[in-house]
């Protein structure tokens, strides 16, 4: 099972990773006045993190399924070291965040001359691939340039317990499926609930409010400029909320075990 765990932690790190980065894409195509391009491009980038967690999904299935029959394999503790790559991942990316600006940049501009992502990435040469070092940054951060940002506390403490439930969807669904043995499939089935709950939120709360943000970014340069330090607040906040997902693994488990039983 270690294998197994290491594989899915590597998967999981994927998938927060380049879900996060796709902020350094929007904040490239703001700078570039090319929104259009950088949407297209950050959807990519949320492709190759669902890729992800097709392979991601059903090795972690695999420890239920093997604390079935092992009843001292402590599940629980698997469950939460997912949650931890998840935490690695998204950190991962804010360290990355200034170095992917640049190199999206970069990317929007040569896929303006080549027309197509295949042509775009059959035009890449070694040559090129050895100048991307010159695109590193190291990230600097000082508390006190986020405090007069505009954005409300209550739209950072939402988006940090949506990014918990989106965290937990899945991982919460299996274990309700451990602890119900009875209704495993159900249960197994039902990260829906969780995952529902926070599409919700998301769709009514967080994405109106970031479309305002980056809209008021492309109108507005004193709002460009302040644009990168609202995205790495953002992405400060769903490390937070990755952290929260700790937190709330048990209570969502026991919540779709609930509901899995009265339905």
């Amino acid at each position: 099972m270690t294998h197994s765990l290491i594989i899915v932690f590597v998967m999981t790190m994927i998938i927060h990773t380049a879900e996060t980065l796709s902020y350094s894409v929007r904040l490239a195509g703001v700078r570039l006045n090319k929104i259009a391009v950088a949407l297209s491009l950050s959807g990519i980038v949320v492709l190759i993190s669902r890729t992800a967690n097709l392979i991601q999904a059903p090795l972690t299935a695999k420890f239920v399924d093997y604390a079935r029959s092992h009843a001292s394999f402590n599940l629980l503790n698997h469950l939460r070291i997912i949650i931890l790559a998840s935490t690695v991942g998204t950190l991962i990316a804010i360290v990355l965040f200034p170095t992917f600006v640049r190199l999206s940049g970069r990317i929007i501009a040569r896929l303006e001359l080549t027309g197509s992502i295949p042509k775009l990435i059959s035009s890449v040469t070694i040559g090129q691939l050895k100048n991307t070092k010159h695109y590193i940054r190291v990230p600097r951060f000082k508390i006190s340039q986020y405090r007069y940002l505009g954005i409300s506390k209550k739209f950072i403490l939402l988006n940090v317990i949506v990014t918990s439930f989106y965290t937990v969807g899945v991982l919460a669904s299996l274990y309700a499926a451990h602890l119900l043995p009875q209704h495993s499939t159900a249960a197994s089935q039902a990260s829906g609930i969780i995952n529902g709950v926070a599409t919700i939120l998301l769709t009514l709360f967080i994405d109106p409010q970031l479309g305002l943000i980056t809209d008021k970014a492309l109108t507005n340069e004193e709002q460009r400029h302040q644009l990168g330090k609202i995205y790495i607040l953002l992405m400060t906040s769903r490390f937070f909320g990755t952290m929260l997902a700790q937190l709330v693994l048990i209570p969502a488990s026991y919540l779709i075990g609930y509901l899995v039983k009265i339905i």
